[in-house]
């Protein structure tokens, strides 16, 4: 957790018994804050107070200014205490009320963000919002003392129009929230076109990424494109996502000493990021890496998928088991201080001779390379890698292997160097979620690349998952310092069982499944709404919200209802459970218009679309683990991007096998073959012979040997 800053001698308010990093970020202001609970909306009511409901989270850059500006400033604070009843809401233990009061900010003004700063009545209903507030009139925008004090005499001397004001608001919320109109219950494959048409329509050409500044990381996009076109040999998805991952690999989004991404580029070209790093953008981004990899051979998306696994596991790990959430942006109180560098500091470091070398592959400049208001930015540089390595080796008079080699030597020296400087805040706080997200990655990082350390860190994470984030066949959603809290919402569900999945498929260990059996049972308990044929975000349980979302718009992270449907749908085909399918359809046909008028929004529910689309290719080995010829069938099926399949696998003569055919059907009536480890296909209820030699497999699975052409890439 970040360090706190200087307390002026203050007692600690109610933020203090909290175990959220952000709401501890808040312990000692002068405000006199809650956490979001009986306690304080019991307050606001037997006062009649209006509450000020400020939303943000521990890595958000313009929260900590705000929290310095205002929350600090003793008026500020008196004049709150005084007339509201103050809640401090971390968005990411509760995005059930973020994603309800952003709802009302974006309908008041048009756009969003943190932090978040909404005005309610004291049944919770909204009336005034926004996102950050300067302390004092600036530039012709109200500062915050000066809106407190309109909200006060309007809350005084116009309570009737701000209770209409708020009456018609939250309709409009729970109209927005509410599920968008069913489609026709058709799902066909012209769904595809529509998704590839609109992200065509949007590609940028020239630096890849599919918007305008700011840039994104399009991880929901990529996995579409190449799943595209490992259907379709469609080249022209293939070129959209590899242009998009080659340029943020060479991106300043990308921490080229320490690996790992930032979370946006605040430019169209990928050069100067928004610093701080989040787990699920590094969870999804190697998975796509990961996925490229295997479709191209490119070894630059390998270094990148390893490079980001490894900084979760060196510098994430909770001492648990689990990953923490995120590193701020700031150190030291300045964004990016952390990453940037001087040229005379690498020289320093370096050596004129070989900061001359790292400076031209990385772009640095003696007055930088990047313009920014901020004075603590001056003639600093973000590394980033504008060029081919082969052009700059040829410009230095190096060979390009030469040139890397060089380079990685010098990437270690200074991430060595690095280490010693301040280190960004960390949210250790760790959200079954977003560990569900980074639990599947490592999964498929071992199934990859064969790094035991991927599958043992995503065992131990899934093992803290079901013995920590569960009580009483409930998942949590947040856990810190041994304490884990708040019930579980349909991500924690979703992300849940899909990565169970993914670790089964990764093990063959029969208890994955089982677990993921169990969370999904869990899942449509507390979450199935069988009218309308989806799931809640929030248990019906939560008491306290103004409105119920069953979300399926993807946005940093792919929707709950897509995930759910996705897990779901996988579980059917390894468990033979017909009702799981049925759900994940209803599911899929419910949002058929929604995925074919804004495909952009729905590309994970289109992901899920395809296990009803396509034929699901269902692999089944029979042979013991580590014999050579088990681990060469996995190798091969490993070795390429199938998209749309499945698999399972098990040693007949192992002590648990008759579990494994029990619980999984599609290993039922599979032996060896002249005692060699074998490998059945099956698709569309059909199973191919048995084959015993990876190119057979490869055959069967309608793969090519070969990779796709691999892109050019930026090193």
């Amino acid at each position: 957790m970040s360090e706190r800053r200087e307390t002026h001698g203050r007692r600690p308010n109610r933020l203090a018994h909290e175990t959220s990093p952000y709401l501890l970020q808040h312990a000692y202001n002068p405000v006199d804050w809650y956490a979001w609970g009986p306690e304080a909306l019991e307050r606001a009511k037997a006062e009649d107070k209006p509450i000020f409901l400020s939303i943000g989270y521990s890595a958000c850059h313009w929260c900590h200014v705000m929290e310095r500006e205002s929350f600090e400033n003793e008026a500020i604070a008196a004049f709150l205490n005084e007339h509201f009843v103050s809640i401090k809401v971390d968005r990411e233990e509760r995005p059930d009320l973020d994603d309800i009061y952003m709802a009302a900010v974006q309908l008041m003004t048009g756009g969003g963000g943190w932090p978040m700063s909404v005005f309610l009545t004291p049944d919770l209903k909204p009336f005034y919002g926004g996102t950050y507030f300067p302390p004092e009139d600036r530039f012709g925008r109200a500062g915050f003392m000066t809106l407190l004090r309109g909200i006060e005499q309007a809350w005084r001397e116009n309570r009737d129009e701000v209770v209409r004001s708020a009456e018609s608001l939250t309709g409009a919320v729970q109209q927005q929230l509410a599920r968008m109109p069913a489609g026709e219950g058709k799902l066909s494959a012209k769904l595809y076109d529509a998704a590839l048409a609109a992200l065509r329509g949007s590609f940028d050409a020239q630096e890849g990424g599919f918007s305008s500044a700011p840039k994104f990381p399009p991880s929901s996009a990529i996995a579409f494109l190449l799943r595209h076109y490992a259907r379709t040999s469609d080249a022209g998805a293939l070129e959209m996502a590899t242009l998009t991952l080659d340029k943020m690999a060479g991106s300043g989004m990308y921490d080229h000493l320490g690996g790992g991404f930032h979370r946006y580029s605040v430019d169209a070209r990928w050069l100067v990021p928004h610093f701080e790093k989040m787990l699920y953008d590094n969870a999804q981004l190697s998975q796509v890496y990961l996925d490229a990899y295997q479709l191209t051979g490119n070894a630059l998306y390998k270094r990148v998928a390893v490079e980001t696994l490894d900084y979760v596991l060196r510098d994430m790990s909770d001492d648990a088991g689990g990953f923490h959430s995120s590193e701020d942006a700031d150190s030291e109180g300045e964004e990016g201080t952390f990453y940037l560098w001087t040229l005379e500091e690498l020289r320093s470091v370096l050596g004129e001779d070989d900061a001359r070398v790292f400076c031209a592959y990385y772009d640095v400049k003696e007055d930088g390379n990047f313009d920014s208001p901020e004075p603590y930015h001056a003639r600093r540089n973000v590394l980033h890698v504008p060029r081919p390595a082969a052009a700059v080796a040829e410009e230095l008079g190096l060979d390009a292997a030469e040139l890397e080699t060089r380079l990685g030597a010098l990437r270690a020296k200074l991430r060595a160097v690095r280490s010693r400087r301040v280190r960004p805040g960390l949210d250790d706080k760790v959200l079954t979620s977003w560990n569900a997200l980074m639990i599947a990655a490592l999964a498929r990082g071992y199934q990859v690349l064969g790094d035991e350390r991927y599958r043992d860190a995503a065992v131990n994470a899934a093992d803290f998952i079901l013995t920590r984030m569960m009580r009483d066949g409930e998942l949590l959603r947040t856990y810190r310092q041994g304490e884990s809290r708040l019930p579980g919402f349909l991500d924690d569900y979703a992300f849940t069982v899909v990565a169970l999945v993914e670790l089964y498929e990764a093990t063959f260990d029969v208890r994955w499944l089982e677990a993921a059996d169990d969370v999904a049972r869990g899942m449509i308990a507390r979450l199935w709404d069988e009218e309308d044929g989806a799931f809640y975000f929030a248990p019906l349980s939560q008491g306290d919200l103004i409105a119920r979302q069953k979300p399926t718009y993807d946005g940093a992270e792919p929707s709950g209802n897509a995930m759910a449907a996705i897990g779901l749908l996988r579980l059917a085909k390894l468990t033979d459970h017909p009702d799981y399918e049925d759900k994940a359809v209803r599911i899929l046909e419910g949002n058929s218009s929604n995925m074919a008028r804004a495909p952009r929004g729905f590309l994970a529910m289109l992901r899920a679309a395809e296990y009803v689309l396509s034929p699901v290719k269902e692999v089944a080995i029979v042979g013991p683990r580590g014999r050579e010829d088990t681990e060469a069938l996995l190798r091969a099926l490993h070795s390429r991007f199938v998209p749309n399949r499945i698999v399972a696998a098990f040693d007949p003569a192992a002590d648990g096998a008759a579990a494994a055919v029990e619980k999984v059907p599609l290993l039922q009536g599979k032996r060896l073959v002249s005692g060699k480890a074998a490998a059945y296909v099956c698709k569309d209820y059909v199973c191919t012979a048995p084959v015993t030699e990876p190119e057979d497999l490869m055959a069967a699975l309608g793969v090519s040997a070969k990779p796709a052409a691999p892109s050019g890439g930026v090193h």
